[in-house]
């Protein structure tokens, strides 16, 4: 990729997810945009704005709406954890978001369900390249690491959003029952990354999520959320957010 004087964005929902981040930061300025400071700068030799999305889809895609339209960003990344719901998707691992879906959309029976009204699409593809990237720059960032005794593995996958914090199997079961009968297969559940996808993809903006699976959104989820976060998730996106802009920088 071609490296250019528009600034990529990279979000988070949390600021525990983007620790570290900004003391690497050069040239940090601060602006508030939209109510949220963000901050712009340099990392790893690319022109960077750090944001905070806020949780769910209408924050993060605020955020998301007004980063593109105003500071003029021409990448969108977002790092963060998300629960794992896919075959084989285990705490410690981290999942490469290929394409993003709303799962608590139904405007049935006018639309399919799941689908986008007016959109005639219920998946929203993440950028082709930016997705490569983002897996180089994850395998990078987490060869010779153990979690919990084994090594994790980055998945690639459709990763489905809700505003909603699964926590419990049978919630699981059903969500990812009600997918698969319909033809979709998620990898993991969040709440924000698809409506930043359909956001990006209305302004004809690359984008591509990383989250590292911090639980299986089953009725342990809530456990040790913030001490994950902090202690693992944070110390992934850091590591993983290097390599990637080193990776756009050459």
């Amino acid at each position: 990729m071609p490296v250019t004087a528009a600034p990529i964005a990279i979000l988070s929902a949390l600021a525990e997810e983007q620790a570290g981040l900004l003391q690497h930061m050069q040239g940090a300025r601060d602006v508030v945009l939209a109510g949220r400071t963000v901050w712009c700068g340099n990392l790893w030799g690319q022109p960077v704005v750090l944001a905070l999305s806020r949780i769910g889809k209408v924050a993060a895609a605020t955020t998301a709406t007004a980063l593109i339209a105003h500071l003029g960003v021409d990448r969108v990344v977002f790092t963060g954890v998300a629960g794992g719901v896919g075959d084989g998707v285990q705490v410690g691992d981290v999942v490469v978001g290929t394409s993003y879906l709303q799962h608590d959309m139904d405007a049935s029976p006018l639309f399919p369900r799941y689908e986008i009204p007016l959109y005639g699409q219920a998946v929203f593809a993440g950028d082709v390249d930016l997705c490569g990237a983002l897996q180089m720059a994850s395998d990078a960032a987490l060869a010779g690491i153990r979690h919990q005794g084994r090594a994790p593995v980055v998945h690639r996958g459709l990763i489905a959003s809700g505003d909603r914090f699964v926590n419990s199997a049978a919630e699981v079961a059903a969500l990812v029952g009600q997918l698969r009968a319909a033809g979709h297969v998620p990898l993991a559940v969040e709440m924000e990354g698809a409506a930043v996808a359909q956001v990006c993809a209305d302004y004809d903006v690359p984008f591509a999520a990383v989250r590292t699976i911090s639980d299986r959104a089953d009725d342990t989820a809530h456990g040790d959320f913030r001490t994950f976060v902090q202690e693992v998730a944070s110390v992934y996106a850091l590591g993983i957010v290097e390599n990637l802009l080193k990776t756009l920088s050459k």
